[in-house]
C-alpha cells in the first residue's frame, strides 16, 4: 500500500495502517523529508513523539508499495493533487484504487477532487474519500477518532474503511461523495472566521453564531453541487466543522486568530508554518459560489479579508450589519 504525502496527515493515516497489520510505503516529493524520516524512524517536523510502526517505510520511489494491490492514500495539499495524479497515471497501466484524505478544492474550477481522478486517470481508479473531525496528531497517538469514507461505488467505500478501521479509529461508510467532500473543504473557511472573530474577542455566542450560520452556506453549496442536506449532519459536516472552529489545533483557525492580531496573510502563514488549506479554499469556493448563485456571506467576507480588500473587523461589522431575515437554509 502507497501513501503519498509525509505531511501531519499522511503519516497520521500510515501510522494507522502499519498498526492495523498493513505493509506501507510512505512517499513524498520532498527527498530530503523522507531521507530524514529513514534515519528517524519518526516524523520529528509533523508528529514529534510517534514512532513508525515496524510495517510503515518512508520510500524515496514513488511506486512502491502500489503492487499487487494498487492501493493508494492520497495525503497531499489540495494543490499539489494534480501533479500527484499526473504522476501515477505514468507510471500505473493498471488499476488503482484511491482514497483521497486532501481537505480542500484541488481546482478553482468544476471539479471536485474525485472528479479531477476521473479526468487525470481516465477513469482508471476506483475512488474514496476520507473525511470527518480529526487531527493527525491525535489519531497518531490512538486517541479515539471516527470519520467517514465516501465513494459513489460502496464496495470501494467499504474496501478502505475496513482497511484503516482499527478499535480506536472508526470508519464509516457513506454514498455522498459530494457531501463528504464539500464538508471538508468548506469548514477550513469557517475555522478561519471562528478564528477571526474569538481573536477580536467577541466570545462564545458570536462563535456558536458563526459555526451554525457557516453549516448553513457549507449545505447551500453542497446540495447545489449534488451532495444531500443529511450528509452535512454527520461527521464529515457539522463534526468536523465544530471541532475545526473550536479548537487551536486547526491551523485554518490559528490562522484567523493571527490576522484578529492584526498579522497580514503572508506573516500568519509564516508564523504557523504548514499548509493553511483555508486560504486557497475560501477564493475556490467563491468562484463556485459565484458560478451556482449560492450565498455564502461568511465565505465572502473570509475571502476579502484574505485578500487584504478589508480588515478582520470591517469583515465583522459587514456581517452584522446584512438586513434582518427570516433564519433559513
Amino acid at each position: 500500500m502507497l501513501v503519498i504525502g509525509a505531511g501531519a496527515w499522511g503519516t497520521a493515516l500510515g501510522v494507522v495502517l502499519a498498526r492495523n497489520g498493513h505493509t506501507v510505503s510512505l512517499w513524498d516529493s520532498e527527498t530530503a523529508h523522507i531521507e530524514r524520516l529513514r534515519e528517524d524512524n519518526r516524523n520529528h517536523r509533523d508528529l514529534p513523539g510517534i514512532d513508525f510502526p515496524a510495517g510503515l517505510k518512508p520510500a524515496t520511489d514513488l511506486g512502491s508499495g502500489l503492487y499487487p494491490a494498487g492501493d493508494v492514500v492520497i495525503a497531499v495539499p489540495c494543490p499539489d493533487l494534480p501533479d500527484v495524479l499526473d504522476r501515477l497515471a505514468e507510471i500505473t497501466p493498471s488499476r488503482l484504487n484511491i482514497c483521497l484524505a486532501c481537505k480542500g478544492l484541488a481546482s478553482g474550477g468544476p471539479l471536485l477532487n474525485h472528479q479531477l481522478v476521473g479526468e487525470r486517470l481516465r477513469n482508471n481508479a476506483s475512488v474514496a474519500v476520507l473525511s470527518g473531525p480529526s487531527f493527525a496528531a491525535e489519531v497518531a497517538r490512538g486517541l479515539p477518532t471516527a470519520v467517514t469514507v465516501a465513494s459513489e461505488d460502496q464496495n470501494t467505500a467499504e474496501y478502505f474503511a475496513r482497511l484503516f478501521h482499527t478499535g480506536v479509529f472508526r470508519a464509516y461508510t457513506h454514498d455522498d461523495v459530494i457531501g463528504v467532500q464539500v464538508g471538508g473543504a468548506v469548514k477550513n473557511v469557517m475555522a478561519i472566521a471562528a478564528g477571526i472573530a474569538d481573536g477580536l474577542g467577541f466570545g462564545a455566542n458570536t462563535r456558536a453564531a458563526l459555526v451554525t450560520r457557516g453549516l448553513v452556506e457549507i449545505i447551500r453549496l453542497g446540495v447545489t453541487l449534488g451532495g444531500r442536506q443529511e450528509t452535512f449532519m454527520g461527521l464529515a459536516g457539522l463534526g468536523d466543522l465544530v471541532l475545526t472552529c473550536t479548537d487551536d489545533q486547526s491551523r485554518n483557525r490559528r490562522l484567523g486568530l493571527l490576522l484578529a492580531k492584526g498579522m497580514t496573510v503572508d506573516e500568519a502563514r509564516a508564523e504557523i508554518g504548514r499548509t493553511i488549506e483555508g486560504v486557497r479554499t475560501a477564493g475556490a469556493v467563491m468562484e463556485l459560489a459565484g458560478k451556482y448563485a449560492v450565498e455564502m456571506p461568511i465565505t465572502e467576507q473570509v475571502a476579502r479579508v484574505l485578500a487584504a480588500q478589508t480588515s478582520p473587523s470591517e469583515a465583522v461589522q459587514a456581517l452584522l450589519a446584512r438586513e434582518p431575515k427570516a433564519e433559513s437554509l
